[in-house]
């Protein structure tokens, strides 16, 4: 492979000459840079990045860590992050965590060793659930900025992306209220997380301000077990008018489960899910969704870790951008 003291060599120049005029310096001249990059271009010259970043110490690369690759929503955030990255000439860098910490741990301490400038993170359920953040703190205190998005830990001071998770539900439920449903029930196999939790809250307020309403929740540790307890709670519910689910699947199966009881839906009963356009299509009627915006959510991550990076010696505090929901009305909900 051909060198920077080989171009110089050859075209009789000093490889700084080389350097710049490879670079667009305006300290050379026009006719120089042309003959350079010409004869770079012979003999296919590549720089070398890993020399390149140790030289700048910074490697325009970025380091993205996302709990599950098969979940839409992540997927879209990721090509949201990915699109923006690229545009401010940032490579990235994606581990996946699987929910596991310890797996979420050995992703930061892999890339952490000088192969990315910064991450852009979305918290393992696994690190939630036992309150984990120790691995985060000594990240950043390695000089590596941290993006967090979606599910956040709260006690870390770094930027972070999020959705108006307890508002989107509370305003979803004040809406079938408005719908005269009596018996609203929030279904949701989340509750471990930090949007679980606010989704739940935002359920509860809505319910509790109306004096006509008490709060029905059904909490579902697995998926897999999802249709089965929906069932349960229509067999125990009868009078179930209205559902709130809180993630991607349960309005589908609600609706599903719904129409299997005899029930006519939205006549009888409307449900809303915080869900995809891609999962809502899987019921007939097709499910009115809160639309979270992933690749907006993406960018948005993106720009917060890039600006950090390009002023690394601003010690300002860290900010929180929220990203509204909508909702895409469907035949779910009258």
């Amino acid at each position: 492979m051909v060198t920077l003291k080989q171009l110089a060599k050859e075209l009789n120049v000093s490889i700084s000459t080389v350097s710049k005029a490879l670079n667009n310096s305006e300290e050379i001249g026009q006719e120089t840079i042309k003959r350079v990059k010409e004869l770079a271009e012979l003999y296919n010259y590549k720089p070398n990045k890993v020399a390149l970043s140790l030289k700048q110490n910074k490697t325009n690369t970025i380091g993205v860590i996302i709990p599950d690759i098969l979940n839409h929503f992540l997927a879209k955030v990721l090509f949201g992050i990915e699109r923006e990255a690229t545009l401010h000439g940032y490579n990235i860098i994606t581990c996946i965590s699987n929910e596991s910490l310890e797996k979420e741990k050995e992703s930061l301490q892999l890339l952490a060793n000088g192969s990315v400038d910064g991450f852009i993170l979305c918290v393992a359920e696994e690190t939630q659930m036992k309150n984990e953040i120790e691995h985060f703190k000594k990240t950043m205190s390695q000089g590596l900025p941290i993006v967090m998005f979606d599910r956040v830990a709260h006690d870390v001071m770094c930027d972070k992306v999020i959705v108006d998770d307890f508002d989107a539900t509370y305003r979803a439920t004040k809406s079938l209220i408005d719908e005269n449903r009596k018996h609203i029930a929030f279904i949701s196999n989340i509750d471990g997380l930090s949007v679980g939790k606010l989704r739940e809250r935002g359920y509860n307020k809505a319910i509790l301000e109306s004096v006509d309403h008490k709060p029905t929740v059904l909490s579902i540790s697995k998926l897999k077990d999802a249709p089965q307890k929906i069932k349960g709670l229509f067999k125990k519910n009868k009078n179930i008018d209205g559902v709130i689910a809180a993630d991607s699947s349960s309005g589908v199966i609600a609706i599903n489960t719904a129409l299997s009881f005899g029930l006519k839906v939205p006549k009888d009963i409307s449900v809303v899910g915080f869900s995809s356009q891609s999962v809502a299509i899987h019921s007939i009627p097709k499910l009115t969704t809160i639309r979270q915006h992933a690749k907006v959510i993406g960018a948005n991550a993106a720009q917060l870790l890039i600006n950090r990076l390009k002023n690394m010696s601003d010690d300002s505090d860290p900010k929180t951008k929220i990203v509204k929901t909508s909702v895409v009305k469907s035949k779910s909900t009258l």
